[in-house]
């Protein structure tokens, strides 16, 4: 029997969260399952649902918001007894009996399938080369979260789809590489990168490679955890024939216009951590600027549109 911590930020969607937790307690599992919930300095009541309805599960309620990265790391910190960032924890050898085989990142707007913790935790010891595994995940529509698939955004592919390309050639394994479009989405394949709403990881490569990168306040920082991973060795797995629901944006739309920032301040981060130390000083500045470009026209589009139909991306 293997152990898994599940950590779930959430931010003000207190009814997302209650259906969520409900699913993953209502599904049975072969294995150790601890759920951790990291509040965001909610306002809706959040922390009381997890108190009275959940009592089993291990909160932390943040008096601030400090991002998806801090809070995430937050848990993980006392989950993994990093001893260095865990003063509490300090003398908990790696190979203690309580600290899980594998940790999971899921979203507060999600919902858990039955057999969906288990089939990726089934997935993953069978392959003793993968670090991180994902599900495929369906929006509320049935359509699929194209971002449960990536590949990196190198410059190249950063261009071919803020231009467009990758939507005009959908198929393209050239253009539409960022997304994978042109591949079935039931095709079980390696990937550069999975989504923070679902993706499962062996505690072993957390406690290498790291945590999770706190210049990411949201966006971001599970493609650069993915990019670590894949540093140091490991695959990364889409396995489309595990299913979690993903109801996409329940946070981000509460704050557009402060999301598209973040958005966009990850791009930045993530092309100036990874590629700008070896592309040519104009191809970064070309770069940069057309992050700043598709920010202003993302932040005046959504200025123009109803309060309700505002979004990120």
């Amino acid at each position: 029997m293997s152990s898994l911590a599940i950590v779930i930020v959430n931010y003000n969607t207190r009814e997302l969260l209650r259906d969520c937790l409900t699913s993953i307690f209502a599904a049975t599992s072969e294995h150790r399952i601890e759920v951790w919930v990291v509040d965001n300095a909610s306002s809706d009541g959040s922390v009381g649902v997890v108190q009275q309805a959940f009592p089993s599960v291990h909160l932390i309620a943040n008096t601030y918001n400090g991002g998806y990265a801090y809070a995430n790391n937050l848990a993980l910190r006392d989950i993994l007894a990093l001893p260095e960032l865990s003063p509490a924890r300090q003398g908990v050898s790696s190979d203690t009996p309580s600290l899980p085989d594998y940790v999971m990142l899921l979203n507060s707007d999600t919902v858990v399938p039955h057999q969906t913790i288990d089939g990726l935790i089934r997935y993953i010891e069978v392959r003793p080369d993968v670090g991180a595994v994902g599900p495929k995940l369906l929006l509320a529509d049935g359509s699929l979260d194209l971002a449960c698939r990536r590949a990196f955004p190198t410059p190249t592919t950063f261009i071919y789809h803020a231009v467009g390309l990758s939507r005009l050639f959908p198929r393209s394994p050239r253009f539409a590489r960022y997304n994978m479009t042109y591949l079935d989405p039931d095709i079980e394949v390696e990937v550069d990168a999975l989504v923070g709403a679902c993706m499962l990881v062996r505690s072993s490569v957390v406690r290498e490679v790291g945590l999770l990168d706190e210049q990411f306040f949201m966006y971001g920082e599970d493609l650069d955890w993915s990019h670590r991973i894949k540093q140091y060795g490991w695959r990364i797995m889409y396995a489309p024939h595990v299913i979690v629901h993903h109801y996409k944006r329940a946070s981000s739309s509460q704050r557009p216009f402060a999301s598209i920032r973040h958005f966009y301040h990850a791009m930045r981060v993530f092309h100036r951590k990874h590629y700008a130390a070896t592309a040519p000083a104009l191809f970064n500045i070309t770069i940069e600027a057309g992050i700043t470009l598709k920010e202003a026209w993302s932040l005046g589009r959504n200025f123009l549109r109803p309060a309700a139909a505002r979004r990120v991306g």
